[in-house]
C-alpha cells in the first residue's frame, strides 16, 4: 500500500527557508539603500581620520601643512608624511575613482575635479573627496562638500 504524502519534508522547508534568506540578505541592503548610507557613513570617518593626521602633523611640525606633489605617493610626500599619523595603508576612497591617490590643489576652497580619490590643498590643510556626485542621504549635498 502506497502512502500519501501531504506536505513537505523537513529537508525541503531548510532549504527553501535558506534560499529566502540568502536572497533577503543580497536584495535588502540595495532596496533600503543601506549600502549607500554605509559608503558615506565610511567616507565621513575616513575623512575625519585624514583630517585629524593633518592636523597632527601640523602640530609637531611648527603649523605648515604636509607637502604634495605629483599623485601624493613617493619618498617624502604626502603619503609618507602623514604614515606615523594615519594608521596602516592610506585609505582609498570609497567613491569616485575609488582609489587612494591625492591631487594637490591651490584653489582656496578646494574644488573636486574627479580625476583622483583625494584633493588637498598643501597651503591650507584642505583635504576633500575628489567626487562631485549626490550623497545618498541629502541629495543636495556633494561628496567633495563632507
Amino acid at each position: 500500500m502506497l502512502r500519501r504524502r501531504d506536505g513537505f519534508t523537513l529537508i525541503e522547508l531548510v532549504v527553501v527557508i535558506l534560499i529566502l534568506g540568502i536572497l533577503a540578505g543580497v536584495g535588502a541592503p540595495k532596496l533600503f539603500n543601506t549600502s549607500g548610507l554605509a559608503t558615506e557613513n565610511g567616507l565621513r570617518q575616513t575623512l575625519s581620520i585624514v583630517r585629524d593626521g593633518i592636523e597632527l602633523y601640523s602640530a609637531d611640525n611648527a603649523g605648515s601643512f604636509p607637502a604634495c606633489t605629483g599623485n601624493g605617493t613617493g619618498a617624502g610626500n604626502f603619503h609618507e608624511l602623514l604614515s606615523q599619523y594615519v594608521r596602516g595603508k592610506f585609505p582609498t576612497s570609497p567613491v569616485g575613482t575609488e582609489d587612494n591617490l591625492v591631487k594637490p590643489s591651490a584653489a582656496d576652497p578646494v574644488v573636486a575635479d574627479g580625476t583622483t580619490g583625494w584633493m588637498y590643498n598643501p597651503t591650507t590643510g584642505e583635504f576633500i573627496c575628489n567626487d562631485t556626485a549626490a550623497t545618498p542621504s541629502d541629495a543636495t549635498v556633494t561628496y567633495d562638500e563632507l
